[in-house]
């Protein structure tokens, strides 16, 4: 869709048998259970692998995932890393940009956004780009050749381009990673901490956060370890979830029937109340699938650390990232970029502005009594 002109106008003023996204499985009595014989490809006979566990002769069943209860004498420490805002600032130097080359490409001459315009329209919208794209148009005026009923996907179009364009942007030479970021790596290795990259829930997709890791070295990404949708998938948290663990039909049903019966007794207590205060309620028993997934990254990455998700940092630079650290009982240190200067992380136990100097450093991270 190409529009060679805008027309200005008036201007504006400007689970599984998991209980909701709780990490606490609901384990099923022993008798209850007809478990196969051992299964080690998926629970090796000397797992490692954090959390309590049940033992059902050598086949293993998790009771509780839940790294508050956990126990670990000896205080490990290791660090998971998010990509967006905390490998790179890259809406502080590309996504502007991003959007202005979307613009050229669909031919809005007229469409331009400088710094002020796009800090102002990122305020009032409070991130959410769609909206800075309404409210933007409503001020200039929409292109003169766009019917009133193709607003909507005049905007998706836009933002279509705009995604490619940061995507090839992140990808370029053209874009550094944070300060203090490297040294920030190579101190948590020389300290034998284990640093974790997550890439599976990142925004701009695991094989874009990949190719952003790649600007670290051929040398310093041998010492990571990176967790993306392929290794959430293999983890043995992975397999539960998806139920991969249970060669019997019989198991995979019952963890099925225990989901249910879990969702429909939540179900009659709310129609109950409801019922008192004659009120009608519908109870939505289901949850946030992005929450699942980045719930099921941390476990992974915890997994892949060797670690009890309690002994784990997760250094993140979004709101979602907190409340999954938050569901697992894992610490969270947000690292503040220019996307969330202003905003508020409550659920979080340190904000911080970088890495390095006066802010997050390897040693202030093992001097912390998070664990």
């Amino acid at each position: 869709m190409k529009f060679a002109s805008c027309s200005i106008l008036r201007p504006r003023s400007f689970s599984t048998i998991f209980h909701d996204t709780n990490s606490h499985l609901y384990a099923l009595p022993k008798n209850h259970l007809n478990l196969p014989s051992p299964f080690s490809p998926a629970f090796p006979k000397n797992s490692s692998f954090p959390g309590k566990c049940l033992h059902f002769r050598r086949f293993t069943a998790f009771s509780s995932l839940s790294g508050a209860d956990d126990q670990n004498p000896s205080q490990e420490l290791a660090v998971l890393l998010e990509v967006d805002g905390v490998l790179m600032d890259a809406y502080r130097l590309g996504n502007r940009p991003s959007f202005n080359v979307a613009f050229k490409k669909l031919g809005l001459d007229c469409a331009n956004w400088t710094e002020p315009v796009y800090l102002d329209l990122l305020r009032k919208c409070a991130g959410d780009e769609e909206k800075m794209l309404i409210m933007y148009f409503n001020r200039i005026g929409w292109p003169s050749s766009l019917p009133t009923t193709e607003k909507e996907s005049f905007v998706k179009n836009v933002l279509q381009k705009k995604k490619i364009a940061m995507d090839e942007f992140l990808m370029s030479n053209s874009l550094p990673l944070r300060p203090g970021l490297e040294e920030f790596i190579d101190d948590a290795y020389n300290e034998g901490i284990p640093v974790v990259i997550l890439t599976s829930y990142s925004k701009s997709g695991d094989a874009i956060s990949r190719s952003v890791i790649e600007k670290l070295g051929h040398e310093r990404i041998l010492k990571l370890k990176i967790v993306g949708d392929k290794e959430v998938e293999q983890s043995l948290y992975g397999q539960f979830v998806s139920s991969k663990v249970f060669s019997s039909g019989v198991d995979e049903e019952l963890a099925k029937e225990a989901m249910k019966a879990v969702s429909a007794e939540k179900q009659r207590i709310a129609e109950e109340v409801a019922s008192m205060l004659k009120l009608n309620v519908e109870l939505d028993t289901t949850s946030s699938k992005s929450l699942q997934k980045i719930i099921a990254t941390l476990r992974a990455g915890a997994e892949n650390a060797g670690l009890p998700v309690s002994n784990c940092v997760l250094i993140a630079g979004s709101q979602s990232g907190v409340v999954g650290a938050q569901r697992v009982g894992m610490p969270c240190v947000v690292l503040r970029s220019s996307l969330t200067a202003r905003a508020e992380f409550p659920s979080a136990n340190v904000i911080m502005d970088g890495f390095g100097g006066a802010d997050l450093t390897i040693p202030k991270l093992k001097n912390k009594k998070w664990l």
